[in-house]
């Protein structure tokens, strides 16, 4: 069974910073493409970030793009996001997603976990 739980969310002032992770487990973490989600209060879910199965290759939408990296360590089933220079729009209960390929880097994906919540006020 695919069990993706998140942690590392709270709560932070704008220009801060928070580093999020994801274990894994129930598959073979390494053969997966993985994505990272957001849903802010009251709108749909947003895809944030992806990363290539041997992490290579990543993806950032637009409003995140030089702010937050994503990563990944395969040895320990673990997809990681860093998040700088914090915005009080990034607000959102974060999920990370596995991908049903290697290679695909765009798409909410699936099996996500149950999220971490991340609030960036002063």
């Amino acid at each position: 069974e695919v069990r993706l739980v998140e942690s590392g969310g709270g709560l932070v002032q704008p220009g801060g910073s928070l580093r999020l992770s994801c274990a894994a487990s129930g598959f073979t973490f390494s053969n997966y493409a993985m994505s990272w989600v957001r849903q802010a209060p009251g709108k749909g879910l947003e895809w944030v970030s992806a990363i290539s199965s041997g992490g290579s290759r990543t993806n950032y939408v637009d409003s995140v793009k030089g702010r937050f990296t994503i990563s990944r360590d395969n040895a320990k089933n673990t997809l990681y996001l860093q998040m700088n220079s914090l915005l009080p729009e990034d607000t959102a209960v974060y999920y990370c997603a596995k991908y049903l390929t290697s290679g695909q880097l765009y798409g909410l994906g699936y099996n996500r976990g149950q999220g971490t919540q991340v609030t960036v006020s002063s």
